[in-house]
């Protein structure tokens, strides 16, 4: 690939204003794929980046950086995703942009490979920010074949890379009842986890109303939670069959390591499993992994990598939930790296 130019930023005025009107796009705007979540304060944060290049770890439909690369111009965006459909959407919406965006077929675990593999397109500058906006988009919520919402029958495939690996109907064909017991515990299932695991296993459901029906049977009316009672099955299942939170913890460690100095973390979580590790990584990373008594101080020698911007996470306005409720869950954590 040809050496690219790098479009020098303009003045702090300018500057503000393209931010200002970027901003007032992506609120008017309707996303045919989703709406990105948090972007306001996702552009404000890359837009202060100096020149190099940003890593989308989590594409999509190509939202945040279809934002990030309208407003800062010094900006390259290396984007991956496992979805062949996200892929194919951001390819149509960020082609404007040229030379300035590669798009790569992987997960945000394998990052640590993608950059190997992607030397020509950093042209030996520095990787200043990466992005993670984790869990399954709305469009996969709504695309009714994909198996990732009780809404719709559907088959109960729930892969985010549908021609790979198996199927959540295939992992409970095999998986033991303890184990998947265990596993609607760890996703927030605690009182019924038990009797779900077991009637699930028995019935062996094919397809996504048959899980829904499974769960139902399991939860007797007077027992069930606000909102609907096979949530947290359904989260807890396409995270197994994703292998979501090996990718996480792998992904965070390698975008730590693949950060230059200065460069920004961001990660998107909605549910408190998710955000939990991210927040786990985080403050081992700004603590060197220190765990020396507070009293006493750091003896250990512990020397921390990151600075945290803010002790808890950054929550949507009111205004945001409003135009789109699927950002009341969300949780925003922001890092930055320091010197070695």
């Amino acid at each position: 690939m040809r050496s690219l130019a790098i479009v020098p930023v303009s003045g702090a005025t300018s500057s503000a204003r393209s931010l200002a009107g970027t901003i007032e796009r992506l609120q008017m705007a309707q996303d045919s794929y989703h709406v990105p979540v948090l972007a306001s304060e996702i552009v404000e944060l890359f837009t202060s980046l100096p020149a190099g290049v940003v890593v989308d770890a989590t594409l999509g439909g190509g939202g945040h950086a279809d934002a990030i690369l309208r407003a800062a111009p010094q900006i390259r965006l290396l984007g991956i995703d496992r979805d062949p459909e996200a892929r194919q959407a951001a390819q149509e919406r960020l082609g404007e942009f040229g030379d300035r965006v590669r798009i790569v077929d992987a997960t945000f675990g394998e990052l640590s490979d993608v950059m190997v593999l992607h030397q020509d397109f950093l042209h030996s500058e520095p990787v200043v920010g990466v992005l993670m906006d984790l869990g399954v988009s709305s469009h996969q919520l709504d695309e009714s074949s994909r198996g990732f919402s009780f809404r719709v029958d559907a088959p109960l495939d729930m892969r985010m890379d549908p021609t790979k690996g198996e199927t959540a109907a295939q992992l409970l064909s095999h998986i033991d009842r303890h184990d998947l017991a265990r596993l609607l515990r760890d996703n927030g299932e605690n009182r019924f986890a038990g009797s779900i695991a077991k009637i699930i296993i028995e019935r062996q459901p094919q397809t996504t109303h048959e899980l829904t029906e499974a769960v139902e049977r399991a939860v007797p009316m007077a027992a069930r939670r606000r909102g609907h009672v096979a949530t947290r099955v359904f989260q807890a299942l396409r995270i197994a069959v994703n292998a979501e939170e090996e990718q996480l913890e792998r992904g965070l460690d390698a975008a730590l390591d693949v950060l230059s100095p200065g460069g920004v973390l961001a990660v998107i979580s909605y549910h408190s499993g998710e955000d939990r590790v991210v927040k786990s990584v985080l403050h081992e990373a700004a603590t060197g992994g220190c765990h020396c008594p507070v009293e006493l101080g750091c003896v250990c020698g512990a020397v921390p990598t990151v600075t945290v911007f803010k002790a808890s996470a950054q929550l949507a306005s009111a205004s945001e939930i409003e135009s789109n409720p699927r950002a009341r869950s969300a949780r925003l954590r922001i890092a930055r790296k320091l010197p070695s």
